[in-house]
C-alpha cells in the first residue's frame, strides 16, 4: 500500500472536497504518524484529523479551524490548547448539481444594483484582492496570481472600477471547486453576494464542475439557501485560537 492509498484510508468517506483536494495532490498538506493511525490535512484555515488520536498531531496545528470525526480527537486538542480551544458549528450543504434553478441564478445577476458590474477574477485583479483582508481567501491558497489564473476561477462586483464583493474558489479539486463569498462592509446587504455566487455557480456549472458549499455560520447557510443549496446538517468544529 502506497502512502496516498493509506492516507485515503484514513480519509475514507469523509464528504469535503477540501480532504479530496488533498489526496488528489491537487491542493494542500498531508502528513500522517509515524505508524500510519493517524493523518492530518490542512488546506488554508482548515485542518482535518482521521484515523487514532495522536498528541504529535494536535500539537503541531498550522491551521484554526479543527475538524474530526471522533470525539476523542477534539478531546485531544482541548487538552493541548485549553481555553484556546473553542467548540463551533458550522453547516454542510448536499452536493446536488440538480438542486440548483438556472433562471433563478439568472435573476439574481440580473437584480444588480446600478453602479456595480460584474467581472472574472483575472491575473491582474488577484494582488488587488490579496491586499484586502475581506477579500484575500479568495485567491491565498493559490501558490501566485498566475496559479489562481491557470486553476481558480471567480466572480466580483466592482465599485468604480474597485473589487467591493466576490465569489471565487477557495480550493480547487478534480471535478470542482469550494466556493468563497464576501462583501466588503461598507457594501453590503444590497444583493452583491447573491449575484457573484449565482454567476460563480453558472459558471461552474456550465463548465461540469461542481461548485461545493460549506457554512460558517446560519446567515451563510441562508444565502446558500437562497442560492439552491440543500442543508445536510450541522457538524462540530474547533477554533484554535492563536494558530495560523
Amino acid at each position: 500500500m502506497t502512502d496516498r492509498d493509506r492516507a485515503a484510508a484514513l480519509f475514507d468517506g469523509w464528504e469535503e472536497t477540501l480532504i479530496w483536494a488533498a489526496l488528489q495532490g491537487v491542493m494542500g498538506r498531508l502528513e500522517w504518524n509515524g505508524d500510519g493511525s493517524a493523518g492530518r490535512i490542512t488546506l488554508g484555515d482548515f485542518c482535518f484529523l482521521a484515523g487514532k488520536p495522536d498528541r504529535a498531531l494536535a500539537e503541531t496545528l498550522e491551521a484554526p479551524i479543527v475538524t474530526a470525526r471522533e470525539e476523542d480527537w477534539y478531546r485531544l486538542v482541548e487538552e493541548v490548547y485549553g481555553p484556546r480551544a473553542v467548540r463551533q458549528t458550522r453547516y454542510a450543504t448536499a452536493k446536488d448539481p440538480s438542486s440548483f434553478d438556472r433562471r433563478r441564478l439568472a435573476g439574481f445577476i440580473e437584480a444588480l444594483p446600478p453602479g456595480y458590474v460584474l467581472r472574472p477574477i483575472d491575473e491582474a485583479m488577484v494582488p488587488a484582492l490579496l491586499a484586502e483582508p475581506w477579500s484575500r481567501d479568495f485567491c491565498s491558497n493559490f501558490d501566485a496570481p498566475a496559479d489562481f489564473a491557470r486553476r481558480g476561477m471567480g466572480i466580483a462586483a466592482l465599485w468604480e472600477g474597485v473589487p467591493v464583493a466576490g465569489a471565487a474558489s477557495y480550493s480547487v479539486y478534480s471535478g470542482g471547486v469550494e466556493i468563497q463569498i464576501e462583501t466588503r462592509e461598507d457594501h453590503r446587504r444590497r444583493g452583491l453576494a447573491k449575484a457573484c455566487g449565482a454567476a460563480l455557480i453558472l459558471a461552474c456549472l456550465d463548465r461540469g464542475l461542481y461548485p461545493s458549499w460549506d457554512a460558517q455560520d446560519m446567515r451563510s447557510l441562508a444565502l446558500a439557501e437562497k442560492l439552491g443549496y440543500r442543508p445536510a446538517g450541522p457538524y462540530p468544529v474547533i477554533w484554535v485560537e492563536g494558530v495560523r
